[in-house]
């Protein structure tokens, strides 16, 4: 007899949500900047993919979910300081929600979607 697979599924677990927008696999350092209790901190990080919504990056730091961050995003020959909320974050991979982006920085990062 064969193991019913179905009923070892939590039944209280919602699926995710669709993304709003495409993502591209996209790995550059990149630089956090947050405020924690003390004072303004700095990290390191290097992103793991992107889209005109968010990005998500592997990250050393103190970042907890509603967090506000700014972002030092290198993109072709500049680079963009966004401002972006952390939704999610598990050991070291952390998800970013783009917050105010101009339609310049958009512009840049679909160029960069496109182009992957």
């Amino acid at each position: 007899m064969s193991p019913d697979l179905y009923s070892a599924r939590p039944t209280n677990v919602e699926p995710r949500p669709l993304q709003r927008y495409a993502r591209a696999l996209f790995s550059v350092p990149v630089r956090f900047q947050y405020l924690m209790p003390g004072g303004i901190r700095s990290s390191r990080g290097t992103t793991l993919d992107i889209s005109e919504g968010g990005l998500g990056a592997i990250v050393s730091g103190e970042l907890r979910v509603g967090d506000m961050v700014e972002i030092d995003v290198p993109i072709a020959e500049a680079t963009l300081s966004i401002v972006a909320i952390v939704r999610h974050t598990s050991g070291v991979r952390s998800g970013f929600e783009f917050v105010g982006l101009t339609l310049e920085e958009r512009l840049q990062i679909t160029n960069v979607i496109g182009s992957a």
